[in-house]
């Protein structure tokens, strides 16, 4: 898993232009995937050879100056028990606020290595009066640095990179299946543990988990042992949404890193919500294979054609989980909870499932005879051969004259015709396409 490193302060000192200068180039967005939120808190980054994720508390600001100090608090809070390493960040030319001190003091009651990165230094030799105030905040690291001009950050990522690699992460046993509980608060995450790890499960062990709010329960199940995460804890602390959208969203994020398989918790009483979708956003850019779960079915009014409405509803609002099987249950009564272990198998198998050259070429042989590459800009596009490259997920790259050619839509169409013959249901394929060199 990789490690956490959440940039905090308060508003106004340049966390948001710090993380974008520290991500931004560095990412490939991918554009082609439609449905998928694009504002996140977090992307994964590196540094000197060693990977990390980013996250940007900015995106909770208080609304006015009554909620100013609860909001810094619950925000600092969040960031620190999710992170690795912390990035305090101040104001070099506005000097020390009392809402430094305030921050500063909740971050020393942490054991959590914090860099204070003293920002908007764009010239030290004339600006380093401005920094002397805030060596009294105490902690050991101080870099002033420049966010928006990129000064001196290669310093701060030096010491970042050395704190994660002196860091102990828990080794994670391969040999267990690891299924994350993810979703909004209130919607039976806690409530199907309880029932999988209940008097009819042996319940192995429980262990503390990664957070101070995440337990990891080891249940088996027909000889075969998992491993559910499950994000407790998550409560809803104030009316604020944007509070309650961080929480959710922080947690899952690690959640989902250190998962096999990700369980997307919706109450079926109040449907799919925005929040859902940017939790569902998150597993699917991970890569990860999902099921899409609607619990608390006894509670819904139907009749023989709800449960095929509401997956048809739920597919058109989530176009980019199109492979997730969609399951109906109830935790609270039990129906249909043991069906999420046999189907989480039978989805990683697909995740870890390679295909055989020969087959998979095929198979592209058929597809481009049955529909060709569109000719675009005067010029025919010719996939010459396909070759599958790594597992968890699968990932094909295809091999062509013009790659840079081949529209969105065609390689979707290539998609859907290895899902045909292959199944991949449940799991995220990966397709590239890539120029032949002229010796192969």
């Amino acid at each position: 898993m990789k490690p956490i490193v959440a940039i905090v302060g308060r508003p106004n000192v340049g966390k948001s232009t710090l993380f974008n200068n520290l991500v931004g180039d560095k990412i490939a967005i991918v554009d082609d995937m439609p449905g998928v939120t694009r504002d996140r808190l977090y992307r994964d980054t590196e540094w000197s050879g060693s990977e990390f994720v980013v996250v940007d508390t900015g995106g909770l600001e208080p609304r006015n100056n009554d909620f100013m100090m609860t909001k810094i608090k619950e925000q600092a809070e969040v960031a620190m028990n999710e992170a690795d390493v912390i990035l305090f960040i101040v104001d070099g030319k506005g000097g020390l606020n009392p809402l430094d001190d305030e921050i500063a003091y909740i971050l020393r009651k942490k054991n959590k290595p914090v860099i204070l990165c003293v920002n908007k230094i764009d010239n030290f030799n004339e600006q380093q009066e401005d920094i002397y105030d805030f060596y009294g905040l105490g902690f050991e690291y101080l870099v002033p640095i420049s966010g928006a001009h990129k000064v001196n950050l290669g310093d701060m990522l030096d010491i970042v990179v050395d704190i994660i690699g002196r860091l102990e992460f828990p080794e994670e046993d391969d040999s267990i299946l690891k299924l994350a509980v993810i979703g909004k608060p209130n919607a039976g995450k806690s409530s199907l543990v309880n029932r999988l790890a209940g008097e009819e499960r042996t319940i192995v062990s429980d262990i503390a988990g990664t957070t101070r709010d995440a337990i990891d329960t080891i249940i088996e199940y027909k000889d075969n042992k998992y491993m559910i995460i499950d994000t407790a804890g998550i409560r809803r602390k104030s009316k604020v949404e944007e509070s309650l959208e961080y929480y959710s969203v922080l947690r899952a994020i690690k959640t989902i890193k250190r998962a096999d398989v990700c369980i997307l918790m919706l109450d079926a009483k109040e449907g799919l919500t925005e929040q859902d979708k940017r939790i569902a956003g998150i597993a699917a850019e991970e890569m990860k294979p999902i099921i899409v779960v609607m619990n608390k079915w006894d509670l819904v009014d139907k009749n023989t054609h709800t449960m095929k409405k509401v997956k048809e509803e739920l597919y058109a609002e989530l176009p980019f989980l199109s492979y997730a099987p969609i399951e109906f249950i109830s935790a609270l009564t039990g129906q249909r909870t043991t069906n999420l272990l046999e189907i989480s198998d039978r989805i990683y198998e697909e995740y870890t499932k390679r295909i055989s050259t020969g087959l998979l070429n095929t198979i592209l042989k058929d597809a481009i005879l049955m529909n060709n590459p569109p000719t675009r800009k005067g010029r025919l596009v010719k996939i010459n051969y396909a070759t599958q490259v790594s597992v968890a997920p699968p990932r094909f790259v295809l091999f062509c004259n013009y790659p840079e050619l081949i529209h969105f839509s065609y390689a979707r169409y290539i998609e859907n015709k290895f899902r045909e013959a292959f199944g991949f249901d449940g799991t995220p394929i990966m397709i590239s396409f890539e120029k032949k060199n002229s010796d192969d």
